[in-house]
């Protein structure tokens, strides 16, 4: 499985490293600019990923944003939608409007943090990808 770890915290990147690890291949990106640039790249490359960890709060782009731009990147080079990547939001945020966003634009799943193996690695089984 092919990885993508956005997290604007070096522990957080780290831990979800750590858990993910056994999994695939992990890159990782501080915030939702080398994001982009890191999502975009795979899909010209004909190597996507498989799933993003997304956290929200974020500078220049949030994950939000980020969110949007991945699944609009989709559209526009004709990704099937049960094609795309699966992008888990996780957050320290728990308010209702940045949930039903992140569900309305496209994600499959929401953790908050603190984050633990059990949680990250519950979601990812949910999704299929381990």
């Amino acid at each position: 499985m092919k990885m993508l770890i956005v997290d604007d915290d070096f522990c957080n990147r780290r831990l979800l490293q750590k858990i993910m690890a056994p999994y695939g291949e992990i890159d990782h990106a501080s915030d939702g600019v080398d994001a982009m640039a890191a999502f975009t790249m795979s899909l010209e490359e004909k190597d996507p990923y498989d799933l993003i960890l997304l956290d929200i709060f974020m500078p220049d782009i949030d994950g939000l944003e980020a969110l949007k731009m991945i699944r609009d990147l989709e559209v526009l080079n004709n990704v099937a939608p049960n094609k795309g990547v699966k992008i888990i939001m996780v957050t320290t945020s728990e308010k209702a409007d940045h949930i039903m966003t992140a569900f309305r634009d496209g994600c499959e799943s929401y953790i908050n943090k603190p984050i633990t193996k059990k949680g990250i690695l519950a979601e990812v089984l949910k999704l299929g990808l381990i």
